[in-house]
Protein backbone atom coordinates (compact mmCIF):
# COMPACT_ATOMS: atom_id res chain seq x y z
CA UNK A 1 0.00 0.00 0.00
CA UNK A 2 2.67 2.53 1.06
CA UNK A 3 5.70 0.31 0.49
CA UNK A 4 8.87 2.08 -0.61
CA UNK A 5 7.35 5.55 -0.12
CA UNK A 6 10.77 6.76 0.95
CA UNK A 7 9.77 10.43 1.26
CA UNK A 8 6.66 9.81 3.38
CA UNK A 9 7.34 11.45 6.78
CA UNK A 10 3.99 11.29 8.56
CA UNK A 11 0.66 9.57 8.04
CA UNK A 12 -2.65 9.61 9.89
CA UNK A 13 -4.80 6.58 9.13
CA UNK A 14 -7.00 6.92 12.22
CA UNK A 15 -10.14 7.22 10.08
CA UNK A 16 -9.16 4.53 7.58
CA UNK A 17 -11.59 1.59 7.38
CA UNK A 18 -9.38 -1.52 7.40
CA UNK A 19 -11.92 -4.06 8.64
CA UNK A 20 -11.89 -6.12 5.41
CA UNK A 21 -8.12 -6.25 5.00
CA UNK A 22 -6.60 -9.70 5.55
CA UNK A 23 -3.02 -9.06 4.44
CA UNK A 24 -1.07 -6.07 5.76
CA UNK A 25 2.33 -7.50 4.90
CA UNK A 26 4.75 -4.87 3.64
CA UNK A 27 2.21 -2.09 4.13
CA UNK A 28 4.92 0.42 5.15
CA UNK A 29 7.87 -1.56 3.77
CA UNK A 30 11.02 0.60 3.52
CA UNK A 31 9.26 3.87 4.32
CA UNK A 32 12.64 5.02 5.54
CA UNK A 33 11.64 8.66 6.25
CA UNK A 34 8.46 7.80 8.15
CA UNK A 35 8.73 9.43 11.59
CA UNK A 36 5.15 9.36 12.87
CA UNK A 37 2.14 7.20 12.18
CA UNK A 38 -1.36 7.22 13.68
CA UNK A 39 -3.08 3.84 13.50
CA UNK A 40 -5.18 4.39 16.61
CA UNK A 41 -8.48 3.10 15.26
CA UNK A 42 -7.15 0.64 12.71
CA UNK A 43 -9.44 -2.41 12.67
CA UNK A 44 -7.19 -5.47 12.35
CA UNK A 45 -9.82 -8.06 13.32
CA UNK A 46 -9.58 -9.97 10.02
CA UNK A 47 -5.85 -9.63 9.37
CA UNK A 48 -3.83 -12.85 9.15
CA UNK A 49 -0.51 -11.53 7.80
CA UNK A 50 1.50 -8.61 9.23
CA UNK A 51 4.92 -9.79 8.08
CA UNK A 52 7.32 -6.98 7.14
CA UNK A 53 4.61 -4.42 7.87
CA UNK A 54 7.08 -1.79 9.21
CA UNK A 55 10.21 -3.33 7.68
CA UNK A 56 13.04 -0.80 7.60
CA UNK A 57 10.99 2.18 8.70
CA UNK A 58 14.32 3.39 9.97
CA UNK A 59 13.17 6.87 11.09
CA UNK A 60 10.17 5.67 13.12
CA UNK A 61 10.78 6.45 16.82
CA UNK A 62 7.63 5.14 18.51
CA UNK A 63 4.49 3.27 17.60
CA UNK A 64 1.28 2.51 19.45
CA UNK A 65 -0.41 -0.69 18.31
CA UNK A 66 -2.40 -1.11 21.52
CA UNK A 67 -5.67 -1.15 19.56
CA UNK A 68 -4.55 -4.00 17.30
CA UNK A 69 -6.56 -7.23 17.39
CA UNK A 70 -4.12 -9.97 16.41
CA UNK A 71 -6.15 -13.08 17.25
CA UNK A 72 -6.26 -14.22 13.58
CA UNK A 73 -2.70 -13.26 12.69
CA UNK A 74 -0.35 -16.13 11.84
CA UNK A 75 2.66 -14.20 10.50
CA UNK A 76 4.45 -11.26 12.13
CA UNK A 77 7.94 -12.10 10.89
CA UNK A 78 10.22 -9.07 10.49
CA UNK A 79 7.33 -6.84 11.63
CA UNK A 80 9.74 -4.16 12.92
CA UNK A 81 12.99 -5.41 11.37
CA UNK A 82 15.37 -2.57 10.59
CA UNK A 83 13.47 0.01 12.65
CA UNK A 84 16.77 1.18 14.09
CA UNK A 85 15.37 4.46 15.53
CA UNK A 86 12.43 2.80 17.29
CA UNK A 87 12.62 3.66 21.01
CA UNK A 88 9.17 2.72 22.33
CA UNK A 89 6.36 0.44 21.29
CA UNK A 90 2.98 -0.54 22.72
CA UNK A 91 2.00 -4.13 21.93
CA UNK A 92 -0.20 -4.52 25.01
CA UNK A 93 -3.13 -5.96 23.05
CA UNK A 94 -1.04 -8.38 20.97
CA UNK A 95 -2.20 -11.99 21.12
CA UNK A 96 0.25 -14.37 19.45
CA UNK A 97 -1.71 -17.59 20.10
CA UNK A 98 -2.17 -18.30 16.37
CA UNK A 99 1.16 -16.87 15.21
CA UNK A 100 3.41 -19.52 13.68
CA UNK A 101 6.07 -17.18 12.27
CA UNK A 102 7.51 -14.31 14.26
CA UNK A 103 11.15 -14.71 13.31
CA UNK A 104 13.15 -11.51 13.11
CA UNK A 105 10.31 -9.45 14.53
CA UNK A 106 12.76 -7.05 16.22
CA UNK A 107 15.82 -7.65 14.04
CA UNK A 108 18.11 -4.59 13.98
CA UNK A 109 15.92 -2.59 16.37
CA UNK A 110 19.11 -1.27 17.93
CA UNK A 111 17.54 1.69 19.81
CA UNK A 112 14.73 -0.32 21.42
CA UNK A 113 15.11 -1.36 25.07
CA UNK A 114 13.01 -3.97 26.88
CA UNK A 115 11.68 -1.47 29.42
CA UNK A 116 10.18 0.59 26.56
CA UNK A 117 8.10 -2.27 25.17
CA UNK A 118 4.59 -2.60 26.58
CA UNK A 119 3.29 -6.13 26.14
CA UNK A 120 1.44 -8.92 27.92
CA UNK A 121 4.11 -10.63 30.04
CA UNK A 122 2.22 -13.92 29.93
CA UNK A 123 2.73 -14.13 26.15
CA UNK A 124 5.70 -16.53 26.15
CA UNK A 125 6.17 -16.51 22.35
CA UNK A 126 6.41 -12.72 22.25
CA UNK A 127 8.65 -12.63 25.32
CA UNK A 128 11.00 -15.14 23.68
CA UNK A 129 11.22 -13.03 20.51
CA UNK A 130 11.91 -9.91 22.57
CA UNK A 131 14.64 -11.74 24.47
CA UNK A 132 16.22 -12.90 21.20
CA UNK A 133 16.73 -9.39 19.84
CA UNK A 134 16.34 -6.70 22.49
CA UNK A 135 18.84 -5.80 25.18
CA UNK A 136 18.04 -4.23 28.54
Amino acid sequence: MFGRCSSLKSIDLSGFNARNIKDMSGMFYECSSLESINLSSFNTTNVNNMGNMFYYCSSLKSIDLSSYNTTKVNNISCLFAGCCSLKSIDLSSFNTTNVNNMSGMFYKCSSLKKENIKFNNSDKKLLNEINNYIRY
